[in-house]
């Protein structure tokens, strides 16, 4: 047996060195950093760092260096420039894996196998697609070797014209082998400050290229083969097949199939919004408490009935032979889940600990803890860039660092156990919640006011009703009703308190400095201690709570043309106003640009607004506007919508006509079309668009909507203030608007084109970039730019946002 030292005494073998902790720290330090390149260095590059670091490991051993500090500084240095060139030449290998552009948008001839559970909704099916042939024009093209495709179709590709996506998906299942025609592009998503990073995300998931199935009349795709491959997900696609039979709400088998394989799509909207306002999102996922309480079990089952056979006895104790089955139970249960970052955080940890208690080592926590980040980081460098890891690790850190070891007496009730059991449960919750609502500002700028009494409730409701009984149902169905039950009680009580006033409190997005700040002090109150030593936290907790964004100066204006695909959106802002010009398109039934983007945007900048435009009715311009009108029910409504329009029963609003004007803070707001009076019979909504001029003495901006040449003649014949610095391009550059007259009568200095990347529309069309470029007009589209940021006292300028923060994972779009 190992002997194990008391605290303070001379027992190495037991305790991790500091040389240990210095290589831990720098194989998540090196990673860390080489995630911060804008553009990816050679592939020499990183393996000279990698050279670099394994010399500096092997330094303390050859030099022998007396100075523990120096043996220390380089094991950390070598091991974070070692783990950095390892990174690099990981992310080296990806993008010499990304599609060629010149296949991007032709049509190709796939061969290849369903790799993963598709995810459906009302428009189609998403699926994961391993590729094991391509051909284009009958000749072998190279594609990546995973790809995330859509299959659209039915009635409503018909109604939109869509021939080529007229066929209805089928029921694709993993581990089919299809031969299919798809149109592919390189992984591009939508770039706006504090927003999702979408490419990232296909980035970690090793996707080079995603596209879309043509399955019209002349397309045909063919189901080849059922093949045995990809067992795991043929699993898992199984069972949620199977509980969605079993039971008849769509909406309790959603939350049920995410607890049980991992399938957070299948939750919807609403209750996805109803988690998040009551803080609970993080349990409607399969979360290390989750793993943790699996493997609990696992391992109790397992040692019972070890006990019970005297011969297995005799050849490995029951302790170890449980330790080790729960925590290998655990990691097959996170990877039937889907193996997403909390999951394998907690398997990490859990396989740790068991191999410390195997070997008989006592690590103190914060070794425990940074081996597991440094597992998972070494896995997988991008997920430190996903704020599930952060949450997931400084929760778990929290909790170690402030959990007290009791000591139970040895002749307790039953009362007195769960008495103090539910003592420590309300503890550690408090002390999670008083520790992350910083980090939860600085990552969303939102925090659930009521989180920690639904917790209280949630978490022991979750993780010992609900979870079991939707594992368990997988053995014996009937159980998935009576987990429909549980989960549709917690969602009735999550419900009232979702509708309490000041559920979710915001905060305007904090600069790093003042985030670090608020989350040391959150940890430092959270941290055991004398009382007037934790105290200290609460000036680091200032900055972030009370935290402004600064505006523009009185007389002035900024706006943010936020990059949202095919669709307008446009946030104006002055000294103490904001104004929303068109709230972008609807992508699908489940999510639009006002939920995705203007929503999280309006959040970072502690936005009130005051005004939200809609130039037309159609989908590109308004299909986030429920979401924005519901998050600003100050906000008043101006439009040219018809007016039975839905839109307006939701929040009835004013007629847009031109001649309307206002005046905010030293800026002039005035509205240049549509006339007063209904229009014709038959007329196109683009031909009502709304179009706003704001000014100042420093510069001015014309917002056009989507009129087309007709209404920008007779806004020329009619001598409005068209000139202006800033252009919103008409119709997203199509052919039918941006005629020479009117560019002459506006006469930009800068024209911002908003449109999604290789959309179908062809937008912005050649004829009016050229246009533009002959008046010597500098052109910005969204596709390249992203998020385009232009202020009224710079009116020459633009500041993109894929410029302000560039990635080496971030598609470099070409300029058309």
């Amino acid at each position: 047996m190992v002997a194990r030292g008391k605290p303070g005494s001379d027992d190495h073998s037991a305790r991790p060195s500091g040389g240990l902790a210095s290589g831990l720290a720098g194989l998540v330090l090196g990673p860390a950093l080489q995630l911060q390149q804008a553009e990816l260095w050679p592939a020499w590059a990183h393996a000279g760092l990698l050279l670099a670091g394994l010399l500096l490991f092997a330094a303390p051993w050859l030099g022998r260096p007396r100075l523990a500090g120096l043996q220390a500084a380089l094991l950390l240095a070598g091991a974070a420039c070692a783990a950095a060139g390892v990174t690099g030449l990981r992310a080296e290998a990806r993008l010499q894996a990304r599609l060629p552009s010149a296949l991007e948008g032709r049509d190709l001839q796939l061969t290849g196998v369903v790799a993963a559970m598709p995810q459906r909704s009302d428009a189609g099916v998403r699926f994961r697609f391993r590729v094991e042939a391509a051909l284009a024009s009958g000749q072998p093209v190279p594609v990546p070797q995973d790809l995330l495709l859509g299959w659209y179709g039915g009635p409503e590709a018909a109604a939109a014209g869509r021939v080529d996506l007229q066929r209805t998906p089928p029921d694709l299942r993993p581990g089919q082998r299809w031969q299919l025609v798809a149109r592919l592009k390189a992984p591009h998503g939508h770039v706006n400050p504090h927003g999702f990073d979408y490419e990232l995300w296909l980035w970690e998931q090793g996707l080079q290229a995603t596209g879309y199935v043509r399955a019209g009349p002349r397309e045909a795709p063919t189901l080849l083969a059922q093949t045995w491959r990809h067992p795991v997900e043929r699993a898992r696609h199984a069972v949620r097949d199977a509980l969605f039979a079993h039971v008849p709400d769509a909406r309790l088998a959603g939350v049920l199939a995410a607890l049980v394989v991992g399938d957070q799509g299948a939750i919807d909207r609403a209750d996805w919004n109803v988690f998040r306002a009551t803080g609970v999102a993080h349990l409607m996922s399969i979360s290390g408490l989750h793993v943790t309480m699996f493997a609990w079990l696992a391992a109790g089952l397992i040692g019972a009935a070890w006990r019970r056979v005297p011969g297995l006895m005799l050849r490995w104790p029951a302790p170890h032979a449980a330790l080790v089955g729960g925590a290998l139970c655990a990691a097959a249960y996170a990877l039937f889940a889907g193996w997403g970052v909390p999951a394998q955080r907690t398997v990490c940890m859990l396989a740790t600990v068991a191999l410390l208690r195997l070997a008989g080592r006592g690590w103190p926590w914060p070794a425990i803890w940074l081996a597991a980040a440094a597992v998972v980081v070494t896995a997988d460098p991008w997920s430190l860039a996903q704020a599930g890891f952060w949450l997931s690790f400084v929760a778990v850190g929290v909790l170690f660092a402030t959990t007290r070891a009791e000591v139970p007496p040895e002749r307790a009730t039953r009362l007195a156990r769960a008495t103090r059991f539910l003592r420590q449960l309300v503890r550690e919750q408090v002390v999670v919640t008083v520790a992350l609502t910083p980090l939860s500002l600085l990552l969303f700028q939102q925090v659930s006011a009521v989180g920690l009494l639904a917790n209280l409730v949630a978490i022991p409701w979750v993780t010992l009703v609900v979870t079991p009984l939707g594992l368990a149902g997988v053995l014996w169905a009937p159980l998935w009703t009576l987990g429909a039950l549980a989960v549709d009680a917690l969602g009735g009580l999550l419900q009232l308190l979702a509708l309490l006033p000041g559920a979710t409190w915001s905060s305007p997005a904090a600069p790093l400095w003042a985030g670090a700040a608020g989350v040391a002090g959150g940890l430092l109150l959270a941290m055991q201690g004398p009382l007037a030593w934790r105290l200290l936290g609460l000036p680091l907790l200032l900055p972030v709570l009370l935290w402004q964004a600064p505006r523009p100066a009185e007389g002035r204006f900024e706006l943010l043309a936020a990059d949202v695909g095919q669709g307008n959106a446009v946030i104006v802002r002055t000294a103490h106003h904001t104004l929303v010009y068109d709230t972008g398109p609807a992508y699908s039934r489940e999510t639009d640009a006002g939920q995705r983007v203007l929503v999280p945007l309006l959040r970072a900048g502690g936005e009130t607004v005051a005004q939200v435009v809609l130039s037309h009715r159609d989908q590109d311009h308004t299909g986030g506007a429920a979401a924005v009108l519901r998050m600003q029910p100050q906000a008043g409504l101006l439009s040219s919508l018809e007016a039975d329009h839905p839109l307006l029963r939701l929040r009835p609003g004013r007629a847009c006509v031109a001649g309307s004007s206002w005046r905010w803070d030293g800026v002039h707001f005035e509205v240049l079309h549509p006339p007063a009076g209904e229009p014709p019979r038959g007329v196109r909504p683009n031909a009502v668009s709304c179009v706003l001029r704001i000014s100042t003495a420093e510069g001015a901006a014309l917002l056009a909507g989507d009129i087309e040449q007709p209404q920008e003649a007779a806004l020329v014949r009619a001598g409005a203030p068209l000139e202006a610095d800033f252009l919103l391009v008409p119709h997203h550059g199509s052919t039918t608007s941006s005629s020479t007259p009117f560019l002459v009568a506006v006469s930009p200095a800068v024209a911002v084109v908003q449109a999604g990347y290789r959309n179908r529309f062809g937008h912005p069309a050649p004829v009016v970039l050229q246009r533009l470029r002959d008046r010597g007009i500098q052109v910005v589209a969204s596709a390249e730019c992203g998020a385009a940021h232009w202020r009224s006292w710079a009116p020459g300028e633009v500041l993109c946002q894929r410029k302000l923060t560039p990635r080496y994972w971030h598609h470099r779009a070409k300029e058309g």
